[in-house]
């Protein structure tokens, strides 16, 4: 049974931390104040464009990910990503300690990133926004780490792709009030709505662990059916003579 349900409350719940971390980037958007209409397209393009990265992402994840189902430890990888995600909040220093490394990774190859954000948003056309939302979407964050978490255990490139995908547009309704709303959060409201994001990983990460359970729960935690021997409904084994 495929959680990816998840993926979607993951980022609604998240997205609280988006508000606080990726906000100014939403905050700063050029949009149309005056065209209502145009600022809509702007906004979708921004959007789309955060999707897209998240896609690619989540695909190619998806492609480890499956490779690890088809040696048959799709349980076992389910429990592993949701202990580590209950680790990371309950041990901050863990998370601070594993995100590191990646975070160096990730800035020294996509250094360039935050200057072209910069240099798009002295723009104004449809290109500009979709552009935005793609560069953004490759920036370095722990809840997109958490995400790629849940990309992984599907164990297929489609859905992970698709994790992914729902996991931003869980993402669109915060953010969306970002941009419409701007500097009116002030920063003493969104550092108190960061402090929600921990429960969001923790439940998913819950959801993760009951999942490789397989303890017969209805669209929670299914019957184990991984790995489980084929048993060949054909005719019944001819006796042996003796």
């Amino acid at each position: 049974m495929s959680l990816l349900w998840t993926a979607f409350v993951f980022g609604l719940l998240g997205s609280l931390h988006c508000v606080g971390m990726c906000g100014p980037i939403a905050f700063i958007l050029p949009v149309d104040r005056d065209n209502r209409v145009k600022r809509i397209f702007q906004i979708l393009n921004y959007h789309f464009g955060r999707l897209l990265s998240y896609g690619i992402l989540g695909f190619f994840i998806g492609i480890i990910g499956q490779s690890i189902n088809l040696l048959g430890y799709q349980k076992q990888m389910s429990i592993t990503i949701g202990i580590l995600m209950l680790l990371s909040i309950l041990i901050p220093s863990l998370s601070r300690k594993f995100s590191r490394p990646i975070n160096t990774f990730v800035t020294k190859k996509l250094g360039a990133v935050k200057s072209k954000i910069g240099s798009q948003l002295k723009k104004k056309s449809g290109f500009t926004f979709l552009a935005i939302g793609f560069l953004n979407g490759w920036l370095p964050c722990g809840l997109v780490y958490m995400a790629v978490f849940g990309s992984f255990v599907m164990g297929s490139a489609i859905e992970g792709g698709l994790y992914m995908i729902l996991f931003g547009i869980g993402t669109i309704p915060l953010m969306t009030g970002a941009i419409y709303l701007g500097n009116f959060l002030k920063l003493q409201f969104r550092q108190r709505l960061l402090k929600l994001v921990p429960a969001a990983v923790v439940i998913i990460g819950l959801i993760f662990i009951l999942r490789g359970l397989g303890l017969g729960i209805p669209y929670l935690s299914p019957p184990d059916t991984i790995n489980q021997p084929h048993t060949s409904m054909s005719s019944p084994a001819t006796p042996s003579c003796h």
